[in-house]
């Protein structure tokens, strides 16, 4: 534990000291959020977060490399490696993206790339994991399977950093929560404990808290498609990396009960509850208008928290707590079963309910945020 705690450590601090920089490169190349009509931030912003994440990420992953407890793993490492490049790839495209606004074939395109570079180097979905039965996957499905995850995930993040802090909290809370999943099945089964799981989702809690100071409302600068693409991507391939190093007949004995069998097939939805409902959402309210999915509008989830009449820093914690609970509490209760968790789980539902509802509706023209 101490290891991941040093990894999350250097991702922070490197991530904290770029953003600075990057920040300046940002005003020099005219990368800067201008105010649009969907957006709520009310002056220009620069972006290029995503540039200094990358760069947190390559020193967390280089400081483990070197340590004899991850580095001597040569899966680890190799596909840490894969994560890190196909990362390098994805956030390029964004910083392209937020120099030059490319179209959204264009940024298919480059997504479809990196996964592609996961898929090849062997970074991709083996099985799928169910309470009496693994399913193992041939190449073509694997492939398929593993490019659609990366796909919707990646989408999924972007189309939620849309308030200042949201998508890196979020994200850090979601990682986490897989952190503890991963580390806690090696633990109870007396498997090895350096997984690539392990090492990049607590190198993403590490970038997104290194990040945080510099992005929390009122922001000093945005972290970008360049950073939201490269978080979505960095989760899910935890979650893929997984399947690849870990023998899948242990999993129905995690725990000895029926909750903790279901947790590979619930942890992923848990973890990216609410980006993937406000992707969802998006996809079925711009169908429905007649739009392609892709097309902004400003009805997210966040912009209705915003219409409910909570503050910008009260929309963003309500949403963190939201995500808090649902993965925690999706870890909680597949790995202590117990009545105790339920009704603590269930507080917290209800408590989240009442501070997300129990207000007063925003009044029109009382847009201040």
């Amino acid at each position: 534990m101490r290891v991941y705690l040093l990894v999350a450590l250097v991702a922070a601090a490197v991530t904290y000291l770029l953003s600075g920089l990057a920040r300046r490169l940002a005003f020099r190349f005219n990368a800067v959020a201008a105010v649009r009509d969907r957006d709520v931030h009310t002056r220009p912003v620069p972006y290029f977060g995503g540039i200094s994440m990358w760069f947190g990420l390559a020193a967390a992953f280089l400081v483990a490399t070197k340590l004899p407890w991850l580095g001597g793993f040569a899966a680890v490492t190799h596909d840490a490696g894969v994560v890190l490049l196909a990362g390098g790839v994805i956030c390029a495209v964004g910083v392209l993206d937020d120099l030059f606004e490319l179209n959204a074939l264009a940024k298919i395109a480059g997504q479809l790339l990196a996964a592609g570079i996961a898929v090849a180097n062997g970074v991709k979905v083996f099985w799928i994991p169910l309470p009496d039965a693994i399913i193992s996957l041939d190449d073509g499905s694997s492939i398929v399977v593993t490019v659609v995850l990366i796909f919707i995930a990646v989408n999924a993040i972007n189309l939620i950093d849309g308030l200042d802090g949201l998508a890196a909290g979020v994200v850090a809370i979601g990682a986490g929560a897989f952190f503890a999943y991963a580390y806690l099945l090696a633990w109870d089964q007396e498997l090895v404990r350096a997984t690539t799981a392990s090492l990049v989702t607590v190198a993403t809690v590490g970038i997104c808290l290194g990040f945080l100071p510099y992005n929390l409302h009122k922001a000093r600068m945005f972290m970008g498609d360049s950073g939201s693409m490269l978080l979505g991507f960095l989760l899910v391939t935890s979650m893929i990396s997984l399947t690849g190093q870990l023998d899948p007949s242990r999993l129905t004995a995690f725990g000895a009960n029926t909750a903790a069998a279901y947790l590979p097939l619930l942890l992923p939805l848990a973890v990216m509850a609410l980006p993937f409902l406000d992707l969802v959402m998006a996809y079925v309210r711009r169908t429905l208008a007649g739009k392609l999915w892709y097309q902004a509008d400003k009805q997210h989830l966040h912009h209705r928290m915003l219409n409910l009449g909570h503050s910008h820093r009260g929309a963003v914690a309500l949403l963190w707590l939201w995500s808090a609970v649902v993965a925690y509490g999706v870890v909680l209760i597949g790995l202590f079963p117990l009545p105790l968790t339920y009704v603590g789980v269930l507080i917290g539902i209800a408590l989240a309910a009442l501070l997300t509802w129990g207000r007063r509706p925003r009044r029109s023209g009382d847009a201040k945020t």
